[in-house]
């Protein structure tokens, strides 16, 4: 349980970080929250519930960033 809960804090400073306007960090986050929910009530184990919003968020800025290289490589 503690794993899931350093990475979910540190889900929350790529969260800050991707502040501005909706993008794939926020979005990843979102759909891991509720993915997290269901599980968490299916299963009853709320730990999940932060792990799979942490890898949400970590798949979202994972996105994002892929997004950015790749704007930045058409742009030259």
């Amino acid at each position: 349980m503690a794993l899931a809960t350093i990475l979910a804090i540190v889900a929350g400073v790529l969260l800050i970080l991707h502040w501005k306007g909706p993008n794939a960090v926020w979005g990843g986050a979102g759909l891991g929250v509720v993915v997290g929910l269901i599980i968490a009530l299916v299963k009853g184990d709320w730990s999940l519930l932060a792990l799979s919003f942490a890898l949400g968020t970590f798949a979202g800025t994972f996105f994002e960033w892929i997004g950015k290289i790749v704007d930045k490589l058409h742009s030259r």
